[in-house]
């Protein structure tokens, strides 16, 4: 699979990339930022790498511009790879009617109802296509190191940081997450986007995309995991993202290895993010290069 790149943008001596590419898993072009760190420029060894998947509404961009993760990443010599959220241009009636369902709103999970099990498959694409094209490609193959990878998110994506993590134990080196929607099954969120995309009838199968109802099966060991909450966040407040949900899910099996932090007054925005980029980098650097 071969990549076009339509910008390249100096950053904190290294090179953010915007790439695209076509998907078999989505049918679609997708769009994907790769930051490339000074060391993966500079040398000839491969650098580890540091999925960011992104909340709502959100695009490769977002958090590239807003989340200052560059600057982190390159002190510590990791490559980021920002996904982008849905499929784009599928075409789907509906898709665009909502801000938190379809376009901007794939969830990280691959769909089985109609219409939309056939383009958005966002799980597949994140986890197995996109990875595996970025370290096959002629390009960047010999920059990535395929064997050390983590993976983080925000919202939305701290939900498919999370349930991704769980699902693949042994995938990625390290888990964390920023305001995640943690127990989707039991928010207005989750219901409305696992209703549309695995069907209202088996709420059986919510579970195997909520990252609450997995840690209680987990068995890989310490979760590596670093979760940040802001307490002024209204999302948190209404009821949407519900982290003390899988705080005692992690107790109750027993599981060792969860941070979680409640951090005073931060909101859901980037600059709740911004704030604790260099915690979140840290913590996965902390593991790659274990």
């Amino acid at each position: 699979m071969s990549f076009e790149t339509k910008a390249t943008i100096a950053s904190f001596g290294g090179k953010l990339l915007k790439l695209s590419h076509q998907s078999s898993s989505t049918g679609t072009p997708m769009n994907v930022n790769l930051y490339l760190p000074p060391a993966a420029l500079q040398g000839s060894t491969k650098v580890p790498v540091l999925i960011y998947l992104s909340g709502l509404t959100c695009t490769p961009d977002n958090c590239s511009e807003k989340g200052f993760f560059q600057a982190h990443a390159a002190r510590r010599g990791l490559a980021l790879v920002y996904p982008d959220t849905s499929p784009r241009g599928a075409d789907i009636a509906g898709e665009t009617e909502s801000w938190d369902f379809g376009v901007g709103a794939g969830f990280y999970v691959d769909a089985t109802a109609e219409p939309w099990k056939k383009n958005y498959r966002m799980e597949t694409y994140v986890s197995s296509e996109l990875p595996e094209a970025l370290f096959s490609s002629a390009e960047f193959g010999d920059k990535l190191d395929s064997e050390r990878v983590s993976i983080t998110g925000h919202s939305m994506g701290g939900h498919g940081a999370l349930t991704l993590y769980l699902k693949n134990p042994g995938k990625y080196r390290s888990v964390s997450a920023f305001a995640p929607i943690a127990n989707p099954v039991n928010c207005p969120w989750g219901q409305k986007a696992f209703s549309g995309y695995l069907g209202a009838e088996d709420k059986e199968a919510w579970k195997k995309h909520d990252a609450t109802e997995l840690v209680k099966g987990w068995k890989g060991g310490d979760l590596k995991a670093l979760v940040d909450v802001g307490t002024g966040d209204n999302f948190y407040k209404q009821g949407q993202l519900l982290p003390e949900n899988f705080e005692k899910a992690v107790k109750e099996a027993g599981v060792q290895g969860l941070e979680l932090r409640y951090q005073p007054d931060y909101d859901h925005s980037y600059f709740f993010m911004a704030s604790f980029a260099e915690d979140h980098v840290d913590h996965a650097a902390k593991y790659l290069f274990a």
